[in-house]
């Protein structure tokens, strides 16, 4: 403590109060000993403070570190001698010291009272004994120290199995129930019992779970069932028990149900079976791996991608683990010029899915965009669509064609190209597919388009094909442009050639004229070697298709295809009537035209028969009697066929035409 003073004569504040300094060390003029030896205690424990040392009178002091207020024994318990007696039956947290009739301070000692006797803890690593093996159980006490536990299997008041002095750990290999308790002091002091734990042992058969339906991966929004499944489970009545590596807590019985899989399902499950008469268990399953994934997007291919004449398109749709209960839906594009992006139609036969992963289209003659998707489950899951794949064709038709000028497929970089739009509409956008990247693009995005017309400059070589497609969502020809940055071109039509025209080939070079040998090629066959710049076929044929080139000084041409189609014949058939040898053919006319799809019929004298053609017209026998007299001096046929339809002209005297194609 302390005081102050001033003045003279001088004068002294009051005391201040006391304030201590403690030690724990002992020694022999003063010392305090605790008994129980230990610095916490339970309420209700009795506990005894003595001082010793070299005095015969003592007090015991106790300095509460709440409210710091300090005590005598004398004031709150009962100071035996030299010993004071206390009862803890409230908590507290005090220092206790001894101060001896000499005037000498002892040790100091922290000691603090715990509000109520504490329970034991009791945990088990697993409540199943697996076959041939054993289970871990722990007790604990908190405070922890100096604790003795005691293990009980059964009633608690039976004798207790065995005492550890260590963390409170045993390995049981019998099934049972079993309790634990804490204790320490002499006597024992005992903590409450802990709640029980009932171990069963587990019985030889096997837990599997399974998946239903049984596929490799499972994706986002499906329906499944997990299946736990007991081998040799006979007859016995189970119940199961799940772990999964969610918050989900299914019920007992042996089906798990997901009804909208997310990534939140992912992880390994595991289940066991449990008997209800006699309550052993299975071993857990082995884990079983659910993944979900994001819905996959299919892969479409088109075979072939340029249409020949009475060729059929196989479409092929390829999903990530094809077995797995797929069905796969057809489409064909719509261009839907009002947001840039196409509307799907299903194709026939495909509104309830196909089992198998390609399907067939006959009798495209136009180009055209497909797409497909696939579906499983129930209810249905439906993957994303495929991009759009096209099937190209050169053949021109009224309702939607496309012209390239200057037209030709070969274009020098900074020249200038034009391609129009034309046909039964009014609006018209024009795409581009790279042969680089299969990247599909309008022309807005890469040029200008003005009305129905592309004007593209040329600055960067490239090769594409290009078609138009329509405000009534129809397809025109394709074309394929490429556009070179080099020195020389070969000028070759832009689309196919008919059977039987005249066709004229030539190579261009840069900013200059040809002064030697030029080489031309048809599908890397050199044939023709000279000073000619052009090459010349007078009537193309179906052999002469393929790809050309042309070299000169040592310069190379890029590659263009020469698409040839086939010509269309008109042939009368012979009359049926018994006077038809004496009918007169002459000036009979037939004149054929091949203009995109367009036919028209060149002169066939004679009686012939049109036994393979791919068009013809053929007049019925004439229903009059004297029909073997007519006159057919100056009849004239005439067919047009446009698109796919074929429209007969005047046909003098003998008017019906039964068969038409």
């Amino acid at each position: 403590m302390c005081r102050a003073g001033r003045g003279d004569p001088v004068s002294y504040t009051h005391y201040s109060e006391s304030k201590f300094v403690w030690s724990a060390d002992f020694h022999s003029s003063a010392s305090l000993t605790v008994s129980p030896d230990r610095a916490q205690h339970f309420t209700s424990d009795s506990v005894s403070l003595s001082c010793e040392g070299n005095s015969t009178e003592w007090r015991v002091k106790r300095l509460s570190t709440e409210d710091r207020y300090l005590s005598d024994c004398t004031t709150w318990r009962t100071m035996t001698g030299s010993t004071c007696n206390i009862k803890t039956y409230r908590p507290s947290d005090a220092v206790y010291w001894c101060e001896s009739g000499s005037g000498e301070f002892s040790n100091a000692v922290n000691i603090t009272i715990q509000a109520n006797r504490p329970k034991a803890e009791l945990r088990a690593d697993d409540r199943d004994i697996p076959v041939g093996g054993s289970v871990t159980l722990t007790c604990s006490v908190n405070p922890s120290a100096g604790w003795k536990y005691f293990w009980y299997r059964g009633e608690k008041t039976s004798e207790h199995l065995t005492t550890q002095l260590s963390a409170g750990r045993i390995r049981v290999s019998e099934e049972g129930v079993y309790w634990c308790r804490g204790g320490r002091g002499e006597p024992v002091y005992y903590t409450e019992y802990s709640d029980s734990i009932t171990i069963n042992k587990n019985v030889h058969n096997k837990a599997v779970v399974t998946l239903q339906p049984n596929w490799s991966e499972i994706y986002r929004g499906e329906r499944i069932t997990l299946r736990c499944e007991i081998k040799d489970g006979g007859d016995t009545e189970w119940e199961y028990e799940w772990k999964t590596p969610n918050s989900e807590k299914p019920t007992n019985q042996n089906e798990h149900r997901i009804w909208f899989a997310t990534e939140s399902h992912r992880g390994d499950y595991r289940c066991k079976g449990r008997k209800k008469s006699e309550k052993s268990s299975t071993d857990w399953s082995d884990p079983f791996k659910l993944t979900v994934s994001d819905k996959p997007r299919p892969v479409l291919t088109v075979s072939p991608s340029w249409l020949s004449a009475g060729a059929s398109v196989t479409l092929s749709c390829s999903v990530k683990d094809q077995s797995a209960g797929w069905r796969f839906y057809w489409y064909k594009t719509v261009p839907d010029i009002s947001n840039y992006f196409y509307s799907y139609e299903l194709l026939p036969g495909s509104s309830s899915g196909t089992e198998q992963d390609s399907y067939i289209v006959h009798g495209q003659t136009h180009t055209a965009g497909y797409m497909c998707r696939a579906g499983r489950g129930d209810p249905v899951l439906y993957t994303d669509y495929s991009e759009s794949k096209f099937v190209l064709s050169g053949d021109f038709h009224s309702s939607a064609s496309l012209t390239v000028s200057p037209d030709r497929a070969q274009h020098f970089t900074s020249d200038s190209v034009s391609l129009s739009c034309e046909g039964n509409s009014t609006e018209w956008r024009l795409k581009r597919l790279s042969a680089e990247d299969r990247y599909l693009s309008d022309c807005t995005t890469w040029r200008t388009m003005t009305g129905s017309t592309c004007n593209m400059d040329t600055y960067l070589p490239s090769d594409a094909v290009y078609w138009c497609e329509s405000g009534s969502g129809e397809f025109s020809n394709a074309v394929n442009i490429t556009i070179q940055d080099g020195d020389m071109i070969l000028l070759s039509p832009a689309r196919p050639v008919t059977e039987g025209d005249s066709v004229s080939l030539s190579c261009k070079v840069r900013n200059q004229t040809f002064n030697s040998t030029v080489f031309f090629y048809h599908n890397e066959k050199l044939i023709q070697r000279d000073t000619r710049w052009e090459l010349n076929i007078s009537a193309v044929s179906k052999s002469d298709e393929g790809f050309y080139k042309c070299q000169h000084s040592g310069q190379e041409s890029a590659q263009s295809w020469m698409s040839v189609q086939d010509s269309c014949f008109v042939r009368p058939v012979q009359p049926e009537s018994a006077n038809a040898d004496r009918v007169d053919y002459e000036n009979d006319n037939y004149s054929a035209l091949l203009h995109g799809d367009v036919c028209l019929y060149e002169t066939v004298r004679g009686r012939q028969e049109a036994e393979h053609d791919s068009c013809f017209v053929r007049p019925v026998q004439l229903e009059s009697a004297n029909a073997d007299r007519g006159d057919y001096e100056n009849d004239h046929y005439s067919s047009l066929l446009h698109g796919d339809v074929c429209l007969y002209d005047t046909i003098r005297g003998c008017q019906e035409a039964e068969h038409g194609q």
